[in-house]
């Protein structure tokens, strides 16, 4: 179904087809990874505090955010963004909204904590979804992002590799710290922690597809501060200032 809303990458990101993405043992690896991370990052909010997920049709994020006992409400472009939140709706446990990304129809401020994932490398205009995080949240805001200082800086030999593998991966923006951390600051909020997930790229542990081998590869860069300085995706907290 088309949409008239002119920032859609969130249509992909939250169909069946990216979610095999992360079907097995390793993807289920990745994404207790990234949602551990998250709630820590969140850690501090209470519970009961609104949350929106801007482009988080994917799921990924939603039974953790719940069982933190966090108000979780989950903005997409299109009606089909809600398919995989089923679950979830169903049962009340969560709201799904259809509205422009970079325009969301929320007031200032109006929740808590405001976070995408899986959406900025993708979007079009990723300063105005960071920007429009900024408006509606009243405290925290939470993005990853694939960094060029990482092992990304091979994506274009490893594209070929990774769409093999993948199937239906897209080409994706990288982004330096630098520039995640302006954008930020130009809509009033700072970036107070990062944490980068993997050092080597993810779709070579898909390639390996054993979570033990791929464990034992990021051990050694992650107790000596590699993971740290060259890691990605990386999820970033930013904290409002004014």
């Amino acid at each position: 179904m088309s949409t008239p809303f002119p920032e859609t990458a969130d249509v992909e990101t939250a169909s069946q087809d990216y979610a095999r993405r992360f079907a097995g043992p390793v993807g289920e690896w990745f994404l207790e990874r990234q949602a551990r991370a998250t709630v820590e990052l969140l850690s501090g909010l209470g519970r009961g505090a609104r949350v929106l997920d801007v482009g988080g049709g994917h799921a990924q994020l939603t039974p953790a955010l719940l069982d933190a006992g966090y108000e979780v409400v989950v903005v997409g472009s299109a009606p089909s963004c809600a398919e995989r939140l089923s679950p979830w709706l169903g049962g009340g446990r969560c709201r799904f909204d259809v509205a422009n990304l970079v325009a969301l129809p929320y007031a200032a401020r109006e929740f808590a904590a405001a976070l995408s994932f899986r959406l900025l490398p993708h979007a079009g205009d990723w300063q105005g979804v960071i920007r429009e995080l900024c408006r509606v949240a009243a405290a925290r805001v939470l993005v990853d992002y694939p960094s060029l200082r990482s092992a990304n800086l091979l994506a274009d030999r490893l594209f070929t590799t990774k769409k093999r593998v993948e199937g239906n991966t897209r080409p994706f923006t990288l982004f330096r710290p630098a520039d995640i951390s302006r954008a930020f600051a130009d809509n009033g909020f700072r970036v107070t922690a990062s944490r980068p997930q993997f050092l080597w790229p993810m779709v070579l542990h898909r390639l390996i597809d054993r979570t033990a081998v791929s464990k034992t590869l990021e051990a050694p860069a992650r107790v000596i501060g590699l993971v740290r300085l060259f890691g990605s995706p990386v999820i970033v907290r930013a904290d409002r200032v004014n």
